[in-house]
């Protein structure tokens, strides 16, 4: 998109090329991701996401009027990947086992991604503002729901100890994906979800066994 922008630029001085809407919008996303990621909310300046962006302040604040409303619209751009990844490994198959690995799968994958989206919303500094907090939250119940479904499905549990399990392996797919990463990915990512999937399933599937579809 940059290098399109850039033949834009041709006549205009400084001025970016006029973009469809959508498009100028995604523009406009992807620079703030880039700034958001590196800087976190509090040190990302909008000055520098219009430079990022080739674009004027007034431009980037005829589609955000706000820094909050601009990360906001990243964060749940975010969260609904990560609930797609996580509902999608839920969906994907009828082997539980597959399932488990998937889940776990879709943790590290998102916060393998090059975007660092995961930053936003795992390790976001905004916390601490309520449609923050509430856009996270969205996406933490969510992803629990869709293996809640599976695990009193398929285990004969009620929802509040199938929720608790669900919850469990939110956790630990989202914590040892992170410290995975935070470590330099010391092993290949494959290695990694095969040795936390393992741990997962014999806890989830040796106590409390789930049905095998054919």
């Amino acid at each position: 998109m940059s290098e399109t922008i850039q033949h834009g630029l041709a006549g205009q001085g400084n001025r970016a090329a006029r973009l469809p809407r959508t498009a100028r919008r995604a523009q406009l996303l992807a620079a703030a991701q880039d700034v958001f990621a590196a800087n976190g909310y509090h040190a990302a300046a909008m000055d520098e996401i219009a430079e990022r962006a080739g674009v004027s302040k007034p431009v980037l604040y005829q589609h955000f009027p706000g820094k909050l409303e601009l990360y906001l619209a990243l964060l749940e751009i975010h969260v609904d990947e990560l609930i797609m990844r996580v509902t999608d490994a839920m969906e994907s198959t009828t082997d539980n086992k597959v399932r488990v690995r998937n889940a776990v799968s879709a943790y590290f994958d998102f916060v393998d991604g090059e975007s660092q989206a995961y930053r936003l919303v795992f390790e976001s500094d905004l916390r601490g503002e309520p449609v923050v907090q509430a856009a996270i939250d969205r996406g933490t119940d969510a992803c629990v729901r869709a293996i809640t479904r599976t695990i009193t499905a398929d285990a004969g549990l009620d929802e509040e100890p199938a929720r608790l399990l669900a919850v469990g392996l939110v956790g630990i797919s989202q914590v040892a994906a992170r410290s995975w990463l935070a470590n330099n990915r010391t092993m290949t990512k494959d290695e990694a979800v095969g040795l936390i999937s393992t741990l997962a399933w014999k806890g989830i599937g040796g106590g409390f066994p789930l049905q095998q579809h054919g």
